[in-house]
């Protein structure tokens, strides 16, 4: 009997179903991270007290032309228009404390590699505790989706960081990530990858370990338009660099730039029939920033008050227009990986439990 009942039990684990039972008319996910950029400046826009330090900002007047408005909603759509003329209109916002929403890191530390392991496998790895290049032991939501016969080699990732090939671990999941200072390879490359190739050799980056995320958005945009992935994940990296520097206008400057990153990528999908109406974008960060002290801005881990504090934005047909979510709310990072799954209509499990799909974000979910 008792081996009865443990066959039975062994057998019930391994009949978990991969597919869902959900009817969502998303058909491709866009994954997309903005690495340390701070939830206030995305619910409030430019911060006053560091916009006129000269420690952080050269030219003052310039950045307040721009960026400046005494109404932190006006404020808000200057740095970060596409956010909120197009996905606060017709997706949603999660994170803004102001209004009472909450989204936290779970994984303690509140640094890169530990942060993008919780995004995407689900859950917080204590043994991920450094941002060293080690093969990532754990298995992602992007190798999970590419398992499947229906999305195999139609998964591939580009980041700025040189370390997300081994976050991903791209030897084992057989991913392609292009990311760092790699050019992209293949036999039918298109002139505009050509030409980036060339570029990326030649225009110095400010940081050893990261590029410009120009190369990351160009080279992913390509991807989507020769080889039509169906789970696609870009990481842009610039805006923790730049905080890192203390270049508070640099920072600003580059979240401005990547909301337009956002925007092309997003109207590209409205215009070619398989992404058309079928796609949700995801959207968010690995970690937080501090606040006070003031030079704490520029840092982040596990001993900088409100490091642990993040944001996720969506946008897509199965998603509602909610727009920004009010009080009461309360979202980890580690329900980011169920959430893409099941927007592709797939039950993504792994070796632990993993954080819940975030339901308000998928309409249809059963």
């Amino acid at each position: 009997m008792i081996r009865k009942i443990t066959f039975l039990l062994l057998f019930s684990c391994l009949s978990i179903p991969v597919f869902s039972q959900s009817n969502l008319k998303t058909e491709n996910v866009i994954l997309i991270t903005l690495d340390g950029f701070r939830w206030q400046e995305l619910y409030t826009g430019i911060d006053a007290g560091l916009m006129n330090n000269e420690e952080y900002v050269e030219n003052q007047d310039h950045l307040k032309e721009l960026y400046w408005a005494e109404n932190p909603e006006l404020r808000r759509e200057k740095l970060m228009p596409f956010f909120w003329t197009t996905i606060a209109r017709e997706g949603q916002l999660y994170g803004n404390r102001n209004a009472g929403n909450h989204v936290n890191v779970t994984n303690g530390l509140f640094f890169s590699y530990p942060g993008y392991n919780e995004i995407l496998t689900g859950y917080a790895d204590e043994k991920v505790d450094s941002n060293d290049k080690i093969w990532n032991p754990n298995k992602t939501v992007l190798e999970f989706v590419n398992e499947q016969p229906e999305f195999a080699g139609k998964v591939a990732a580009f980041a700025s960081w040189d370390v997300f090939p081994f976050i991903i671990n791209s030897q084992r999941s057989g991913i392609p990530v292009n990311a760092g200072f790699e050019p992209v390879e293949g036999t039918e490359l298109t002139d505009r990858e050509r030409f980036l190739n060339e570029l990326i050799s030649e225009i110095p980056s400010p940081w050893g370990t990261v590029r410009l995320d120009a190369f990351t958005h160009h080279y992913a945009l390509e991807h989507l338009k020769t080889d039509k992935p169906r789970l696609l994940y870009v990481a842009y990296g610039e805006t923790d660099d730049f905080a890192h520097d203390g270049d508070y206008e640099a920072y600003i400057k580059s979240a401005n730039q990547t909301d337009r990153f956002i925007r092309q990528l997003w109207e590209f999908v409205q215009e070619e029939e398989q992404y058309r109406g079928k796609t949700t974008f995801i959207i968010t960060t690995d970690h937080g920033r501090g606040t006070e002290p003031t030079d704490q801005w520029r840092h982040h881990g596990a001993d900088v008050d409100g490091a642990d504090e993040i944001w996720i934005a969506a946008i897509g047909p199965d998603t509602p227009a909610l727009g920004e979510l009010g009080e009461s709310g309360q979202l980890y990072q580690n329900q980011i990986a169920k959430t893409v799954a099941e927007l592709l209509g797939l039950n993504y499990q792994n070796k632990v439990v993993v954080g819940d799909a975030i339901n308000t974000i998928i309409q249809n979910s059963n």
